[in-house]
């Protein structure tokens, strides 16, 4: 099967197709046939070398987290799933870069009926990710929550999840997001490149932040004392929450079936809707991850495995 692989550390020049073995399905293990795959910034980082010290990776590599696809066969011990069903996930150890995946029953689920593959494959981190962060802040009807780089693909669904939960929602963002996130359920939207949030933000709740560096540094002077600080780029200080009384945290989402189960769930209702910015072939890889890392497209880039998939992008920009 073709794959993108990547044989030592460094940046996405050395990203490359290759052929290698398809895998088989293991014990409690489902293949899928990948049709469409993600950028995720976690990818680019690992490989880079820049985290080795905490994540180091086994050359030779398969980046590619996110997926959504087709069952072709399963495991032993498999019972939810069949050949035939059309599924997402989450992949924590990468090897969706490739044509087939297998991956653990449990951390996939069965894709949303109204989404196509190409959306359905840009939720299976986001969404799994923002809705961890709006579950360890605990966000309840009535609160007020603030959302730091709420026009990025996590921060746009954990607006909709904290607006479908009943909280008053402050996002920061900038550009074509601003009015995006008002029709998301955004309350009050705040261009970071004209304003300050601590001018309209103050006592909140929560903070959800996307963005880490000075504005989370920043972001503990608006939240009320015992609030909560929910981060998921940098770790949080443990003495500016003390100073403010305050709660401080950060996070790695963990694949989780029965949340995939539920994400489904909402974006068959209409209640989550994924944001997808550009899609690429597979082979065109590397500037996927150029575009990525010069932040030149807004929302979710997403990698064409399957014929199929670029077919469905082609009819969506058609029309």
């Amino acid at each position: 099967m073709k794959a993108i692989q990547i044989d030592q550390y460094g940046g996405e020049d050395l990203l490359k197709q290759v052929d290698v073995p398809q895998p088989k399905a293991g014990k409690n293990q489902v293949l899928v046939r990948v049709v469409a795959t993600t950028f995720n910034p976690i990818d680019a980082k690992k490989t880079s070398g820049n985290m080795r010290q905490i994540m180091p990776v086994q050359f030779p590599f398969i980046p590619g987290q996110d997926f959504s696809g087709v069952v072709d066969s399963v495991g032993e011990g498999v019972k939810d799933f069949k050949a035939g069903d059309e599924v997402y996930g989450f992949s924590p150890n990468g090897g969706a870069y490739a044509e087939y995946l297998a991956i653990d029953a449990d951390k996939v689920a069965l894709k949303p009926k109204k989404l196509n593959h190409i959306d359905a494959a840009s939720l299976g981190l986001v969404a799994q990710t923002a809705f961890e962060m709006v579950n360890r802040a605990n966000v309840q009807k009535g609160q007020t929550v603030l959302i730091q780089g709420a026009g990025g693909s996590v921060g746009s669904v954990a607006v909709q999840e904290a607006h479908r939960r009943g909280a008053v929602v402050i996002a920061t963002a900038a550009g074509p997001s601003l009015d995006r996130l008002r029709k998301c359920g955004a309350d009050r939207v705040i261009d970071y490149e004209t304003e300050r949030f601590e001018d309209y933000a103050r006592n909140v709740d929560a903070v959800l932040d996307a963005v880490g560096g000075d504005v989370q540094q920043r972001s503990f002077s608006v939240l009320k004392p015992g609030g909560v600080l929910v981060a998921i780029s940098q770790p949080p200080s443990e003495e500016e929450a003390k100073k403010h009384q305050v709660k401080a945290s950060m996070f790695s989402t963990e694949a989780n079936g029965e949340n995939l189960r539920k994400i489904a769930e909402l974006a068959d209702a209409g209640e989550i809707k994924p944001y997808v910015g550009k899609t690429y072939p597979l082979a065109d890889v590397a500037n996927a991850w150029r575009d990525a890392r010069s932040n030149k497209v807004d929302g979710k880039l997403v990698l064409l495995v399957a014929a199929e998939a670029g077919a469905r992008s082609q009819r969506a920009t058609a029309s």
